[in-house]
């Protein structure tokens, strides 16, 4: 596809850029286009966007000036703007380290869609976990303290970070979906038909639905809540959800159909220096590109290494640590162990 007619070169139908970094001049609510008419929800009412915050974007992009950010590559690009476009899942293949989880803050940050939503998985997780808790227990013993008044429910009904995305936001939240290889057999189906569907039921609000119909219950986002109509809740905006995975497992043809798929590739030399620039603004880093030169030249022939191994020694570097002597030599390798050798665990 060309990248002429746009801004800065950018193909003009791209809405994320790549950058990471905000675009005040971008108004998503008006530029981004109605969804397929197979993947348009009506959930409602309305709820706007929680404030974003720039701690959580920092620690994990770094605070880096203009010219300091980690650009994507073109295919990158172009299938995250596909995924809003199709209001679609993304799937995310690559080695760890490649930066498939700090695409979902890159998107969330540039397109400012609030804080980003991260569900981490292991094989005990299970589609219930990430839509919605209730603390039955915690509600029986709150009523036998305070006898006179039945507690309010809401109070121990607590949305995971898929029922939070769910919820009828004006715009769509970032899903971070992280490392579905771990996940327990069934739970690719599950979010398959829950994606489908847009919408999904608390079972503990339903049942009182005819005497309470509105309850409102907390969300994944820090004092977040939300008030719940009917025990149901039905999405507005779906959201950019963001699903990596290391490639440890193959996924069922169903889900795979209903994803776009992107393979993160290592970063190069120069987005590496992108990536340093923006973790460390303004710091002189000693012999910085020749620990660059020297990781990507160890990536490359040993295979499999994380940039954050980078960040690491460059930290250190900063530190005082780096000297031309076999204690560096034996920090460094230390540092930059494979991560598929025998011991990296």
């Amino acid at each position: 596809m060309s990248s002429a007619g746009g801004e800065n070169g950018k193909p003009p139908w791209w809405l994320y850029h790549g950058t990471g970094r905000p675009r005040p001049d971008l108004n998503l609510a008006a530029e981004l286009p109605p969804p397929p008419g197979w993947r348009a929800f009506d959930g409602g009412p309305p709820l706007p966007l929680p404030e974003i915050g720039d701690r959580e974007f920092e620690r994990r992009l770094g605070a880096g000036t203009q010219q300091q950010y980690f650009e994507s590559g073109t295919e990158e690009v172009t299938m995250v703007n596909a995924a809003l476009y199709l209001r679609r899942p993304l799937l995310v293949t690559g080695r760890p380290g490649t930066g498939k989880s700090s695409l979902a803050y890159k998107i969330a940050r540039e397109l400012a869609l609030g804080p980003v939503l991260r569900w981490p998985i292991s094989s005990r997780s299970t589609i219930l976990e990430g839509l919605w808790e209730y603390d039955a227990i915690g509600r029986v013993q709150a009523a036998a303290a305070q006898r006179d008044e039945e507690p309010d429910i809401g109070e121990f009904v607590h949305l995971g970070p898929l029922g939070t995305a769910l919820l009828p936001y004006e715009l769509p939240r970032v899903l971070l979906i992280d490392e579905l290889d771990k996940s327990d057999i069934d739970l690719p189906n599950d979010l398959l038909n829950l994606f489908e569907d847009g919408e999904y039921e608390i079972r503990a609000l339903s049942r009182i639905a005819g005497r309470q119909p509105d309850v409102r219950v907390f969300t994944a986002d820090a004092d977040g809540t939300a008030k719940i109509h009917g025990g149901r809740v039905r999405c507005r905006a779906f959201p950019v959800v963001v699903v990596t995975s290391n490639g440890e497992r193959e996924f069922p043809p169903a889900f795979l159909r209903r994803c776009l798929r992107l393979e993160m590739r290592p970063p190069g030399i120069e987005q590496l220096t992108d990536m340093v620039a923006a973790q460390f603004p303004g710091v002189r880093v000693p012999h910085g590109s020749e620990l660059i030169r020297a990781f990507g030249e160890r990536s490359s022939s040993e295979g499999v290494l994380a940039s954050d191994q980078l960040l690491n020694a460059i930290y250190l570097a900063t530190s005082g640590a780096y000297s031309r002597d076999e204690n560096w030599e034996l920090l460094r390798n230390a540092l930059w162990r494979q991560l598929g050798a025998a011991g990296a665990e």
